[in-house]
């Protein structure tokens, strides 16, 4: 008898994992996960998926078999009702929670102060795990751990004489404030000849002017002697590539 049992639930687990996942499915291990928790839980309520009341807290469960931009309109729709809103979603196969992806997904989230629930589908069990909780966005806190990267950026905008770049571009090469005081030193030593920093300075270039010829990194520079730069034969034929840039600093 023992050995029939095993074996029909052993085909049993194999046909579901055959079957594909409906939303339908993702509803008994929430209702069961809440009622643990001393909740009433409703199924279909008003256009709600899943309402969960105690006393005078309604929580508010949105299911999808996938995070899109439509759960989001909704579940911020149901924000309407209650304070809290739960997106509750299969656990993703090839779940990476460190990955860049998953971090700025959960940050959206967060942002639009959503609650979020993973279910997970094994052969012995249903996991909920609930990964982030529907609490307000404090943006001045967010916008606190993000000043370094803002004054990164107006930092780069200042290092830049104009706009060389086409905003959504991603094969192109990228013209930064690095780049542009490269083609700047470039485009003097062209124009003058041989130069020592102090020189350079006194032409107009920025204080990392002897940090960029000892670190050469685009190979444009050739130190001739000691505090004596010169322009490479790869310099000369790259710089060719930028003649506004150089026309610009050659005013």
């Amino acid at each position: 008898m023992l050995k029939w049992i095993l074996e029909f639930y052993y085909w049993t687990v194999l046909a579901l994992e055959n079957v594909k996942l409906k939303e339908i499915d993702l509803y008994e291990p929430i209702n069961k996960y809440f009622k643990r928790k001393g909740y009433e839980v409703y199924g279909e309520v008003k256009d709600c998926d899943v309402a969960v009341i105690k006393d005078d807290l309604l929580i508010i469960v949105e299911l999808k078999l996938n995070l899109s931009v439509d759960l989001l309109i909704q579940a911020t729709k149901r924000q309407r009702l209650s304070e809290h809103v739960y997106i509750a979603i299969p656990r993703p196969k090839k779940h990476n929670p460190r990955s860049k992806k998953w971090r700025d997904t959960c940050h959206l989230i967060r942002r639009l102060e959503l609650g979020l629930i993973l279910v997970s589908f094994t052969e012995k069990q249903r996991r909920v795990e609930v990964v982030l909780e529907p609490t307000p966005f404090h943006r001045p806190i967010s916008a606190g751990k993000a000043k370094y990267l803002r004054q990164a950026i107006i930092k780069e905008i200042n290092g830049r004489s104009g706009d060389y770049n086409v905003g959504g571009s991603s094969r192109k090469q990228i013209m930064t404030a690095y780049r542009e005081s490269c083609i700047q030193i470039a485009s003097y030593l062209e124009e003058h000849g041989e130069l020592s920093p102090k020189e350079l300075l006194q032409l107009g270039t920025n204080k990392k002017t002897q940090s960029i010829l000892s670190k050469n990194y685009y190979g444009w520079f050739v130190r001739i002697r000691r505090g004596i730069y010169a322009l490479s034969a790869k310099g000369k034929r790259e710089i060719k590539e930028y003649p506004d840039l150089v026309a610009y600093y050659r005013k």
